[in-house]
């Protein structure tokens, strides 16, 4: 975890030189997303270990991917708002966020967590540290991220969708961590759907309001531009 906010903090750091204020709205955005990785967390699985001995030091070190994303994304449109930014920074954090989750999930290998459910042996199969036989859960999302980080270059060097590049990862992450629930080994809160799950479908939302906002605002600055050329269509500024 260290290591993912260490690296998407020198790339940021380089994005953050000609306007300090990209660099205040990274670190509210990592603020809210401790914040709302650990609300989530306690919310979804926590609360399992409230007579476990051991249960303050798994409140401290459990945190959720799905609740860092929900806080950071309304941490960072404060922090915008608030020191007066009004360009779009999806773009940067799409590329960034995946990188972070895919260096944090190698954690997950190396300390043996977020295990996937029991299946019968097979060659994708992987054995936890009791020689059980599970699903993959770990690598999958690792694949997922580093897939989204080759659409998300294309689309840069296209630019193609631009603006709406974390909005879409939101819709697409949000999605596929609700289906691939059902293959992890997570304690269920409503009826078959964990609570990651009910996170989950927050991401896909919070994806979509945003996306559809994002277009709104791109069509009003269009329309303004439009009209201050008398009619002469020259493209909305991104």
């Amino acid at each position: 975890m260290l290591c993912g906010v260490v690296v998407t903090l020198v790339f940021w750091s380089r994005l953050a030189r000609n306007d300090e204020r990209l660099f205040m709205i990274y670190l509210v955005g990592l603020a809210g997303a401790f914040l709302g990785a650990k609300i989530v967390y306690l919310a979804a699985e926590g609360w399992i270990y409230w007579h476990a001995s051991e249960r303050l030091i798994i409140w401290a070190t459990g945190k959720s991917v799905l609740g860092a994303l929900l806080g950071g994304y309304v941490s960072v449109e404060i922090a915008k708002k608030c020191l007066g930014y009004t360009r779009a920074t999806g773009d940067w954090f799409a590329m960034l966020v995946p990188m972070g989750i895919i260096i944090g999930r190698f954690g997950c290998l190396l300390h043996g967590c977020c295990l996937g459910v029991v299946c019968s042996p097979s060659w994708y199969a992987m054995y936890d540290r009791f020689g059980v036989s599970r699903w993959p859960a770990v690598p999958v999302e690792i694949g997922f991220n580093l897939l989204m980080i080759g659409v998300f270059f294309v689309l840069r060097h296209t630019h193609r969708l631009t603006g709406q590049h974390f909005h879409i990862y939101l819709i697409a992450y949000g999605s596929f961590r609700f289906f691939h629930e059902f293959l992890r080994d997570t304690p269920h809160l409503l009826g078959p759907l964990s609570g990651y799950q009910i996170a989950s479908l927050f991401v896909v939302v919070l994806g979509i309001i945003g996306y559809k906002r994002r277009v709104r605002c791109q069509q009003f600055s269009a329309s303004l531009l439009e009209s201050e050329t008398d009619g002469k269509w020259v493209g909305p500024s991104i």
